[in-house]
């Protein structure tokens, strides 16, 4: 496909960003935000889904939440032919699909009025993702051969005729109602007078896709009683047949087991995201704070000198892997890889040996259990004589310099990073802790324990500390505070599985 570049003339995508789960978000959405420069998205977006724009883009909410200024439908289509007549490359991201009660056909007259060029990107709509995660299916051999999608909102000033509640009523399928539930009364009540059943089946599904999905069921009859007992606000789906009565009581989506519960995660942005990873895939709703912040040495000069004189050395140690990805950028940004020519390199764990292999490296020693104290058992006994240079944060324990010095080795430490705690707490975040909504919180080293005390206090806000090793434990008790879980494989993967023994009534630890 070829695409028009920005500086040659503007375009706009209209991307469907899916029903609420980022993961749901289309390859084809994914490229079009890696190319805008304006991204005008609605506020049921999900902000990760955000993630996947450039820094540099602009980014504008749209409508309804306190974060966001109302734009009616005019000024929309004028902010989007503004910015493409300039040139700028737009993405109009709807929540669902574009054409589902999304607002495609006013806008794409409008881009078409203009003389505007634009690409429609379908997105996973609502009541497909509650079919799916709700296991309710909309069509059926037995019970529904067909679907009406039903707007539970009708502009009032619309010039064709209102919805034909006796059709609807006969229809011989399944019934979808978007943003039915603030008109739950008078639709239900019109399907009841044009003489479909009260018992009809009713299944609300409210935010569908995400951690604290709620399926209720009720039925025709009831629905509008059930919506103002319960408080069930938007958004949310609303299936009216058959089908919505033989869906299990429990899905796949909400069996998983840390269905509903909070999960805070703590490591620096671009190492956060596979732990992130596996507690959505368990279910859990997983916020984003990072206790410190990676930052390059205030000094590159004993870096440069070292690496000048990597022949004197034996042996490169990496203790993180932030010191493998700063030190060899370093490397590459003033030097070459060869530099490292047959010096060793030791790698405290397996997240470490990672990073190097993603530099075609490959660790020479990982202990067998990832903390410093067993790579410096691992190296002493060929440390003696032996020069060792330690690849290192701006702050940190002694014990690895300390125990290979004891085994006569000669080392050299050099700061590779600084180690920082944030300035600040995300809103949300620290909304959520105020208010008690978080459930665990991961710490993966001592430094982000201390910090996370700092900001949250001893108690963290009420959430369940984590931890992944017993160093970090220590560092936690030190600061007042106690793990709830700690993790025996000092990993990532240890940190979850330690969360799910403690929630399935297992010891911590």
């Amino acid at each position: 496909m070829i695409e028009p570049e920005p500086s040659q003339t503007g375009h706009v995508y209209l991307v469907g960003a899916g029903p609420g789960d980022p993961g749901l978000l289309t390859l084809r959405g994914m490229e079009c935000l890696a190319r805008a420069e304006l991204v005008l998205y609605d506020y049921l977006v999900n902000p990760a889904v955000l993630a996947h724009a450039r820094e540099s883009a602009e980014l504008v909410c749209l409508g309804h939440h306190r974060q966001c200024r109302r734009m009616d439908q005019g000024e929309v289509n004028r902010r989007m032919i503004q910015a493409a007549a300039e040139g700028r490359i737009v993405v109009r991201l709807k929540g669902g699909d574009p054409g589902v009660f999304g607002h495609a056909g006013e806008e794409t007259a409008a881009l078409r009025a203009a003389g505007i060029s634009y690409e429609i990107v379908p997105g996973v709509t609502a009541v497909l993702a509650a079919a799916g995660c709700a296991e309710i299916p909309i069509t059926h051999g037995e019970h529904s051969s067909s679907v009406a999608l039903v707007t539970g909102q009708e502009r009032r000033a619309k010039a064709s005729p209102a919805l034909d509640y006796g059709a609807l009523a006969m229809f011989p399928g399944t019934l979808v109602f978007y943003m039915g539930i603030r008109s739950a009364a008078p639709w239900s009540e019109a399907l009841i007078r044009r003489g479909k059943p009260e018992q009809t089946p009713v299944a609300i599904v409210r935010r569908c896709s995400l951690p604290d999905q709620l399926v209720v069921r009720c039925t025709l009859g009831t629905v509008a009683d059930v919506i103002r007992e319960q408080k069930l606000r938007p958004p949310a789906v609303i299936i009216v047949g058959p089908v919505a009565a033989i869906a299990p009581d429990e899905s796949w989506f909400s069996a998983r087991p840390l269905f509903g519960r909070t999960v805070l995660v703590t490591r620096p942005r671009r190492q956060a995201a596979s732990l992130c990873n596996r507690f959505a895939e368990l279910g859990a709703r997983v916020l984003v704070q990072p206790m410190i912040e990676i930052a390059p040495p205030p000094d590159w000069a004993a870096v440069d000198d070292a690496l000048d004189r990597l022949e004197d050395f034996d042996w490169l140690v990496f203790s993180s892997a932030n010191g493998v990805r700063c030190l060899l950028q370093r490397v590459c940004a003033t030097r070459d890889l060869r530099r490292l020519g047959s010096i060793r390199l030791a790698a405290i764990g397996p997240g470490t040996s990672d990073e190097l292999a993603a530099w075609r490296l490959r660790a020479d020693l990982v202990p067998g259990q990832y903390r410093a104290e067993a790579l410096a058992e691992a190296l002493a006994d060929q440390a003696s004589g032996k020069r060792f240079l330690l690849a290192r944060a701006s702050r940190g324990r002694e014990v690895l310099a300390e125990r290979l010095e004891q085994a006569g080795g000669r080392v050299e430490q050099v700061v590779v990073y600084s180690s920082n705690d944030v300035a600040r707490l995300d809103p949300e975040v620290k909304r959520a802790a105020e208010e008690g909504r978080i459930d665990w919180i991961t710490l993966t080293s001592s430094a982000i324990a201390r910090s996370a005390v700092r900001w949250m206090g001893r108690r963290l806000g009420g959430a369940k500390p984590v931890t992944i090793s017993p160093i970090t434990s220590s560092a936690l008790r030190d600061m007042g505070g106690e793990p709830a879980a700690e993790a025996t494989e000092y990993t990532i993967e240890g940190v979850v599985r330690a969360v799910l023994l403690a929630e399935m009534g297992g010891m911590p630890g």
